[in-house]
């Protein structure tokens, strides 16, 4: 099928739909609707009624769009008392155990490429990349997965993944990126300059969403829009500025935006039952 602005929207709303209708039947056995949303895709995908969709680009800009706006959702609704006992184990599973996790699958990927007949034949370095792609935790699917199930965790169980997987992406975009220069690199590799950039991207990110969610409340509360319906595309419009101004500033703009929901959601804020319906509505289709 070749896609057009008409079969744009028919399809992309026939998706929705079904989807929709899908999930229903997901809540009533327990499967995990981002599973069934899957399942779904590859119905409709090349593989199943050959919907082609091959935009690197307009993937990356959905999903950026996407995963800043269920970010900000999820850190509203995240409370700060339930943050502050696990606010340490969260952060270094979002740093020492995505590299942990990268050093464990990068060796594991580069025994099956030596000690087997697989064929694989990968350098380490090239292991530990493809195992640095993939060493943080999905946001989106852990935010769906532990508020629509109603998965009921114990000791704190829920916090801690929702903050570990919210500000895991700044170690594995370093690492990404440092493994990315070793292998092309000729002596010039500084390990030193990769650390710094992760504190740097964690800093920046976690400052500026600390302050931009600051300013997002006064915004809100003093602004006195005539029309209750403009705040939450207010607040939306101010999601996607946190992000690109963080990003600008060589932060991490995902940390950026899940920072400041738990500001926003943690403080006093104007017409919040509208905005918080909104902001979920928003995030489902998301």
């Amino acid at each position: 099928m070749v896609f057009t602005p008409e079969n744009i929207f028919f399809m992309g709303a026939v998706l929705v739909v079904v989807s929709i209708v899908i999930s229903k039947w997901g809540y009533r056995f327990g499967v995990p609707t981002l599973l069934l949303f899957l399942f779904t895709g590859m119905l409709f995908g090349s593989d199943g009624l050959g919907l082609q969709f091959n935009s690197h680009k307009d993937a990356q800009l959905v999903g950026m769009v996407s995963l800043s706006v269920i970010l900000f959702t999820g850190g509203m609704d995240t409370k700060f008392k339930d943050i502050r006992p696990i606010l340490v184990s969260g952060v270094l599973l979002s740093t020492v155990g995505v590299l942990l996790t990268t050093f464990i699958t990068g060796f594991f990927i580069y025994y099956l490429s030596e000690w087997t007949n697989l064929g694989i034949k990968l350098s380490l370095p090239l292991c530990l990349l493809l195992a640095a792609t993939t060493s943080s935790t999905d946001s989106a699917s852990v935010f769906n997965l532990l508020r629509s199930q109603g998965i009921g965790l114990q000791y704190n169980l829920r916090p801690t993944l929702e903050l570990e997987s919210g500000s895991n992406d700044p170690m594995a975009y370093m690492l990404t990126i440092a493994l990315i220069g070793l292998i092309g690199s000729t002596g010039e590799f500084s390990i030193i300059e990769v650390i710094g950039n992760i504190i740097v991207q964690l800093a920046v990110g976690a400052a500026l969403g600390y302050v931009c969610g600051r300013l997002l409340v006064w915004v809100i509360n003093h602004i006195n829009l005539p029309n209750p319906s403009l705040y939450p595309v207010l607040m939306l419009s101010f999601i996607l500025i946190i992000f690109t101004l963080t990003d600008f500033a060589k932060g991490n703009g995902y940390l950026a935006v899940y920072v400041a929901g738990l500001v926003t959601g943690n403080s006093s804020l104007s017409y919040r039952r509208e905005t918080n319906t909104f902001m979920q509505g928003i995030t489902w289709l998301l």
